[in-house]
């Protein structure tokens, strides 16, 4: 097969025309169309949309990337460790002042709390 310019079928597969037979994107563009470049199979998505990123590795980066999405701190690993520690030290206490104020009020040295 020679190589000239007016040989249309060379790189027929790589085109990526109305009538190309391939999956297509298909996100929606800033400009509100859907995208028509070609989709990676994995995921359907071409490398502008989403196609080949695999995230961070690194500890920093995923330090990073955790940082950037935290919106409060309420939910956050070392926040619900120590919800959890404090709830599981406080609730000894709390049963040993109850018990207490019960045997306060059976002795009379405290009114009911009724």
């Amino acid at each position: 097969m020679r190589l000239t310019k007016d040989n249309v079928t060379i790189g027929i597969h790589t085109r990526f025309g109305p009538n190309w037979p391939g999956i297509r994107c298909l996100a929606k563009t800033r400009r509100g169309t859907k995208c028509q470049r070609a989709a990676y199979k994995h995921n359907g998505r071409c490398g502008l949309h989403g196609g080949l990123s695999t995230g961070a590795r690194t500890s920093e980066g995923l330090q990073r990337i955790s940082a950037a999405n935290i919106k409060h701190g309420r939910q956050t690993k070392d926040k619900l460790a120590a919800q959890r520690h404090a709830a599981k030290v406080g609730r000894p206490v709390l049963g040993e002042l109850k018990r207490l104020e019960r045997q306060l009020e059976d002795a009379g040295l405290m009114p009911d709390g009724d």
